[in-house]
């Protein structure tokens, strides 16, 4: 899209309509869909997207079976407000849940220092939801984060019809719990209690979510693993190749922890294919958010050639890896620039699944023929957008090449052009002063106020 027509493209994303039933199911077989999400890893921890000193084999092995996108966004530069916009295709303007904690309402926190979570409700719909109804069984073992215990937000109330792991996000980095929860029901681990640490929890998820696989193979399944590492803290059985390193401890430690999470994905993968899965189902990988500012500084350069990190609306927080697999349907050793985001995962896995969500008002679109390595003109000129109420808010949109942020609702606006300045460095808002008040614009037009987090100076 042209540059000078930005204007001329600002509508209101709230409203796109994916109109057609989840009872209208294709008779043939249908695919059975993976979809791996890791905790705080960076873009570029990834062999695949130019790491260099930490070992992911698995998942480079993933990016030549598959498609490597390079423009894939997050839902949020956090955690809770990420996984709400990936389960309800909803962004952070119009979604429940958008941050961590509310500053009004919710309920008190399960796990943790006594804060307050905010946890979907039944007016909440996710893609479990639509996946089931369409007759998927449907699993999730990892870290939930978006309801609370007893709410009606808590995975088997949202749709899945297996859960194990965690329910509250300050108790995921807790890698040797003595409880997960299992279904409605805290499941003790003895090994761990006392304080010992016999079981390293992520090592049960990834077994929890093997077992799925062989139980379910003879049905189309939805199983979604948010795993919890390596978000910090920094935990780990083994240092592996990493133990003899001149580096920081820490850093060991989250180097193992990455090539633990490879591990992992790579029995995932060759479980699919021993069970004569592999042609029949899609699977994607990516991240929760950007990168975590690490406290042994850049050694690996997790965020890649961005600017910011975690719990920034700069392309550091938002920008995340996108591995796809569909042997047959989506290219091989393929790198896509394509732009695609979390709002977009509900309304495209209903596609995969041949299912259709009847009068669904969603902000992501279907990007299936992307997927498959297909032009899509019709989303050419479509706007992704952020928001993070934090302390104040501040907001972050894309079109095409450009990019604004605005820190707060007073600041001034920023523009980018993420062609030529991917890191966004060199604020161009005042040389293109139309494009400047466009975006400004529209970021007064694309969200919805909240209750729970009112808006900030």
């Amino acid at each position: 899209m042209e540059r000078t027509s930005l204007a001329l493209a600002i509508v209101a994303v709230w409203g796109v309509v994916c109109p057609v039933q989840a009872a209208n199911v294709s008779s043939a077989p249908r695919p059975n869909i993976v979809f791996i999400m890791a905790d705080d890893l960076g873009y570029a921890d990834l062999g695949s997207y130019g790491q260099k000193l930490i070992r992911t084999p698995n998942l480079d092995r993933l990016a030549t079976q598959g498609t490597r996108f390079t423009d894939v966004y997050a839902g949020a530069p956090i955690c809770a407000p990420s996984r709400c916009v990936l389960m309800t295709g909803l962004h952070t303007g119009h979604c429940r849940i958008r941050g961590n904690g509310p500053r009004v309402g919710g309920e008190i926190e399960s796990f943790g220092e006594g804060g307050r979570r905010l946890s979907l409700t039944d007016d909440d719909r996710t893609v479990a939801e639509a996946l089931q109804a369409a007759g998927y069984v449907s699993g999730a073992m990892g870290k939930w984060g978006i309801g609370e215990p007893g709410t009606a937000g808590t995975p088997n109330r949202r749709g899945f019809t297996e859960w194990f792991g965690y329910l509250n996000q300050n108790h995921a980095p807790y890698y040797y719990t003595d409880f997960l929860w299992r279904n409605e029901a805290k499941q003790m681990i003895p090994e761990n209690s006392g304080g010992r640490r016999g079981r390293y929890s992520h090592d049960l998820l990834t077994d929890e979510a093997v077992a799925f696989l062989r139980r379910h193979q003879q049905q189309p399944f939805f199983l979604y693993l948010p795993f919890t590492i390596p978000h910090r803290r920094f935990e780990v059985p083994s240092l592996d190749w990493y133990a003899q390193e001149a580096w920081p401890e820490e850093a060991k430690i989250f180097a193992a922890m990455v090539t633990r999470l490879d591990h992992d994905v790579g029995r995932v993968l060759d479980e699919l294919d021993q069970l004569g899965l592999g042609p029949n189902t899609i699977l994607f990988f990516t991240s929760d958010n950007g990168a975590e500012k690490k406290p042994f500084g850049k050694l690996f350069q997790s965020g890649g050639p961005f600017r910011g990190d975690k719990g920034t609306v700069y392309e550091g927080g938002l920008r995340v890896p996108m591995l796809v697999r569909w042997p047959g349907k989506v290219p091989a050793g393929k790198v896509s620039s394509t732009p695609w985001w979390f709002a977009d995962v509900f309304p495209t896995l209903l596609a995969i699944a041949g299912a259709k969500e009847e009068k669904a008002k969603l902000d992501g679109r279907d990007v299936l023929p992307t997927l498959r390595g297909e032009a899509q003109p019709a989303l050419a000129g479509r706007h992704f957008y952020w928001e993070d109420p934090g302390k104040v808010l501040s907001q972050a949109v894309r079109q095409g090449d450009w990019k604004a942020v605005r820190l707060a609702r007073n600041a001034p606006l920023e523009l980018y052009d993420l062609k030529s300045d991917p890191g966004e460095t060199r604020n161009v808002a005042a040389s293109h002063p139309q494009v400047t008040a466009d975006f400004a614009h529209f970021l007064e037009t694309a969200r919805t106020p909240s209750p729970h987090w009112p808006d900030g100076p």
